[in-house]
């Protein structure tokens, strides 16, 4: 019994370690007022978060309303179902016409969705990507207004100063390591989101593991945008993001509760929406800082590092036996560095 007291504090302690961290993370999140702050300072960053507004609020998200609140109705109304018919006793008789308004009702809104959501959802998905770049580029260099955003001294941004340095003496080289860096990490986060998505369909436990991945995706895609800027290497932001999972699960939560219990298509107008703030929030956190300063009063607690995306990685590692084998070893290489 003596024996398991030590095992039982430690993982206490670790416990409330990973609690706090989560909701360090969870209100850092919610520190929308940075959003207020960046937009002051920036005009080109007030323009375009209004135009991501505009687009998947007013328009998609408006549409989503008229359909379901006046088209739909409308149509019900015009073409009624057997529901909405008043003498049950009749039936009979326009059993063919009720079923013929049926398949028309159904034909024409499915029309609705082929003629005008379904393009709308790719033209502002690709157009709302190009956006939150142009959001955090402006976001960043809002923040730089008031001097540069404080890191976690553990060497988190030692890849930024050796790359700035390998540039100088390699500018070429520094352009393909960049681009082979950014192609295996939009493998490895779309490998992640086949993780996500499968793991959805899981007895019992599938909602909660779905819910705890999303955060994590989401939390990596808002924080991605400023370690980008910041020329982070995948391997060291891979690195600090599975060392201080419990922060990062806090941070992805809010964006996840925000479309956890809507249909696809309003969460992702929802999410287009929101997502925006959240990055504009990851730019102006000082969530490095503050992980560093949890160490320093947690030493006895360290949560180690979860190795979130080794699934996700080892099937990279697999689709990257499908190239040939010179860009594998490219591949491998940008990873490393």
């Amino acid at each position: 019994m003596n024996s398991a007291e030590p095992l039982i504090k430690d993982f206490g302690e670790k416990a409330r370690r990973a609690s706090q961290l989560w909701l360090e993370g969870f209100i850092d999140a919610c520190c929308l007022h940075r959003v207020v702050i960046l937009c002051r300072r920036s005009k080109k960053l007030l323009i375009r978060t209004g135009q991501c507004f505009l687009l998947n609020g007013l328009i998609f998200l408006g549409s989503l309303l008229i359909l379901n609140s006046v088209v739909i109705p409308t149509l019900q109304w015009i073409l009624p179902d057997q529901q909405s018919m008043i003498g049950s006793h009749k039936l009979g008789a326009f059993g063919g016409a009720l079923k013929l308004y049926s398949f028309l009702r159904h034909g024409l809104i499915q029309l609705f969705y082929l003629f005008w959501f379904y393009p709308m959802y790719i033209f502002s998905f690709i157009l709302s990507n190009i956006w939150y770049n142009d959001i955090a580029k402006h976001g960043f260099a809002a923040m730089g207004q008031s001097g540069p955003t404080t890191v976690d001294p553990s060497g988190l941004n030692d890849g930024s100063s050796n790359a700035a340095q390998t540039g100088k003496s390699n500018g070429l080289g520094r352009v393909v390591i960049g681009i082979g860096e950014q192609l295996y990490s939009l493998l490895l986060i779309n490998s992640f989101f086949l993780e996500v998505y499968a793991t959805g369909f899981l007895p019992f436990v599938g909602k909660t593991l779905n819910f705890m991945l999303l955060s994590w995706m989401y939390a990596y895609y808002c924080f991605e945008y400023k370690w980008n800027l910041s020329e982070v290497s995948l391997d060291r932001r891979l690195d600090f993001f599975e060392s201080n999972w419990a922060f990062f699960a806090g941070f992805g939560s809010p964006c996840v509760l925000a479309i956890f219990f809507f249909s696809p298509l309003v969460s992702y107008g929802v999410m287009a929406i929101l997502f925006p703030l959240f990055v504009l929030t990851a730019t102006g956190s000082v969530a490095e800082k503050d992980i560093y300063s949890q160490r320093t009063t947690w030493k006895c607690a360290g949560l180690g590092r979860l190795p979130i995306f080794y699934a996700a990685n080892t099937l990279s590692m697999k689709l990257l036996t499908l190239f040939p084998h010179e860009s594998q070893e490219k591949m491998q290489q940008n990873k490393e560095l």
